[in-house]
């Protein structure tokens, strides 16, 4: 009989029967796991575990505490809520998987009023289905029959995507009597999402927490980050006024030649945040003395900073840019990382000493000697420009650290404006399926490394994960400290972005290892009708990412 073997790690798993599933294969390597294995990689591409193995080649098994791994479990996990509720609220209601918060998916229930206790039973209900081991079945159904399905069960928000999906056979996973799709791989069966947790918001939302990479082994408590909420919140109200929630809705106004609209509408709401932000600012002009701006990267803080500047200068209020980056300390003294690189990152790579004396001699009304830091040379130096501040001038500063009071302990908290930069995305695939705000940061910054840096795909999607672990440790600790949260993203860009970034996913190799998280983007990408550049406004946030805005230089 003909035999298979796979390579796992540095060794070989052999006499596999052809007709093996890779589930079977995992009991054989599950003493190397903590945690329970939820999901493959087989031959470079990521599957679930019910996948038959039908030729000699390559795996890896990932349990959450990988980020493959916990991508499943995350997945997994709002399946079950779907099914469960199916079991615990009225026949008309369904569960709407909304955006991350804190360490968990915010989620609201339609056509149902909560209380604690309704969403205790559904904590409960879904632990009975962990106990029960129900066994998540992959089927693959025509897209036809998928769109009967779906509109007999009243979901017209999947009926409307699949309507502007070219593939004729869709992948659906079934739980018990529940059918629906998701974009990537779910776990075998429900034992192996056994840590989650479910806390009551109000009448009609709810938290689902579960095990992050960090602490793969406990579920953390909720911490609710009210101004972020709120933000989404705004937002999404904002959608329905519009009419425009999900990646289908933006597509029909495709469908109907009507892009120059969205767009429009789109700019003038996040023109509408700038001049709320530069409003409140003007009204509190005699405490302000610094305006500090952060976010994550490619979340637009460059575009937003100098937009606005200018509603700033409108409102008769003379803002002065000040670069963190020419406070870099010189070369030799900038701290590594555990590689042995230099790690810009950290805030000891900044002079936090020379930058306060000079913000303490600003809110004072001295002049000072501004420095320029020489990136070849890894030195900073001081030219003859000076800068004093006038009564109605205000400072400007961007950069990684500014949340952080250590930054500008000089400066009392009252005379600091503090704003988080961050593209909340509302647009959902479809009641079940997001749009992650790190997969729209992604893109762009994949967009922008290869026009204006020359990086492939490939090597921005290598780097990523230090973009994060940045976010993580130097922005999102102090997001709940400022005072105002603007919104970057524009609902229509991702259709922009799919004519640059998807020929640069697929000319990445598909033996790398991000190979897998290309085909991810590249399916998200697809959701989506493309877009002309061409319709984009120079002026708009998005010239950042893609080029020739008149704020690029």
């Amino acid at each position: 009989m003909r035999v298979i073997k796979l390579k796992y790690n540095d060794t070989y798993i052999d006499n596999i029967t052809p007709g093996t599933n890779l589930y079977e294969i995992s009991r054989l390597v599950i003493k190397d796991f903590e945690f329970p294995i939820v999901g493959a990689r087989l031959n470079n591409l990521d599957v679930d575990l019910s996948t038959i193995v039908t030729e000699n080649g390559s795996v890896e098994f990932f349990d959450r505490s990988s980020n493959p791994g916990n991508k499943i479990y995350g997945r997994s996990l709002e399946f079950l809520v779907i099914a469960a509720a199916k079991e615990v609220f009225s026949k008309e209601s369904d569960v709407y998987i909304n955006y991350s918060l804190d360490n968990g998916i915010y989620c609201e229930v339609s056509d149902q009023k909560l209380t604690k206790n309704m969403v205790e039973q559904l904590e409960d209900k879904m632990r009975e289905f962990v106990s029960d081991a129900l066994q998540i079945n992959l089927c693959k159904v025509s897209r036809l029959d998928a769109i009967k399905y779906f509109k007999r069960n009243h979901q017209i928000d999947k009926v409307k995507n699949l309507n502007y999906t070219s593939n004729s056979t869709i992948d659906l996973h079934r739980l018990k009597d529940t059918y629906d799709y998701f974009f990537g791989p779910l776990a075998y069966d429900t034992s192996q999402i056994d840590k989650f947790r479910l806390t009551y918001l109000n009448q009609n939302s709810f938290i689902v927490s579960y095990p992050d990479i960090k602490n793969p082994g406990v579920v953390l408590p909720y911490k609710h980050h009210e101004k972020i909420f709120n933000k989404y919140q705004e937002y999404k109200t904002w959608g329905n006024l519009v009419d425009i929630n999900t990646v289908s809705d933006l597509n029909e106004i495709g469908g109907r030649g009507h892009y120059l609209d969205a767009i429009s509408l789109f700019e003038a709401h996040y023109e509408s945040e700038l001049s709320s932000a530069a409003e409140k600012i003007y009204k509190d002009r005699k405490n302000i003395k610094i305006i500090l701006l952060s976010g994550p990267s490619s979340s637009g803080k460059t575009t937003t900073t100098k937009k606005l500047a200018l509603y700033l200068k409108a409102k008769g209020i003379n803002p002065h840019l000040l670069s963190l980056d020419d406070y870099f300390v010189d070369r030799n003294k900038t701290p590594k990382d555990e590689n042995g690189d230099y790690d810009f990152a950290n805030i000891k790579s900044t002079n936090v000493s020379l930058f306060n004396e000079h913000l303490k001699k600003l809110y004072q009304g001295e002049k000072i000697n501004l420095p320029k830091y020489d990136f070849v040379s890894g030195k900073q130096v001081f030219t003859n420009e000076y800068l004093q501040l006038e009564e109605d001038d205000v400072l400007l500063v961007e950069g990684i650290h500014t949340l952080n009071d250590k930054l500008t302990h000089n400066i009392p908290r009252e005379n600091k404006f503090k704003i988080y930069i961050t593209p909340v995305v509302q647009l959902k695939i479809d009641n079940h399926n997001r749009v992650r705000t790190t997969d729209l940061r992604k893109l762009r910054r994949i967009v922008r490394d290869n026009r204006f840096r020359g990086y492939s795909a490939e090597e921005t999607l290598l780097i990523w994960h230090n973009v994060d672990k940045e976010a993580y440790e130097n922005i999102y600790p102090y997001q709940d400290d400022v005072d105002l949260v603007i919104n970057s993203s524009l609902s229509y860009e991702i259709g922009v972005l799919r004519i640059f970034a998807e020929p640069l996913l697929y000319g990445i190799d598909p033996k790398s290892s991000v190979y897998p998280e290309a085909l991810r983007l590249i399916n998200l990408l697809r959701q989506f009708m493309p877009i002309s550049s061409e319709t984009v406004p120079k002026s708009s946030v998005l010239r950042e990412f893609i080029g020739e805005g008149i704020f690029n230089n």
